[in-house]
């Protein structure tokens, strides 16, 4: 799971978050990164050559411009290894659940 790997670093999961919806100029990442990370162009670059290198980034070049996308797959394979830790969180959040409906219920019956 190399892609974990890539990703535990948060300047790197800001950038796929950016890459989210659709696809953003390397100028554009780079603006974001200096905003929010203080991150100059070199080092935003760098970023994106290990996304690029782990699977989860595609780039293309338009003109003198480089446009990076998110590679679904890679992500996939992420919800995959995930998968079998679900029951985990599941379970739980049923069960904050129903304590939230019990309390609830208590609150009402407690009003009238």
């Amino acid at each position: 799971m190399e892609a974990l790997a890539v990703l535990a670093d948060p300047a790197r999961r800001r950038i796929v978050e950016c890459l989210a919806h659709n696809e953003v100029s390397a100028g554009e990442l780079t603006d974001v990164m200096k905003t929010e990370f203080g991150l100059v162009q070199p080092a935003t670059s760098r970023h994106l050559r290990r996304l690029r290198e782990s699977g989860l980034v595609h780039s293309r070049a338009e003109g003198t411009r480089r446009l990076y996308s998110l590679d679904p797959a890679a992500l996939r394979d992420i919800d995959s290894w995930l998968e079998q830790f679900r029951g985990l969180w599941g379970d739980a959040l049923s069960a904050l659940d129903a304590e939230v409906r019990r309390g609830k219920s208590s609150t009402k019956s407690d009003a009238q």
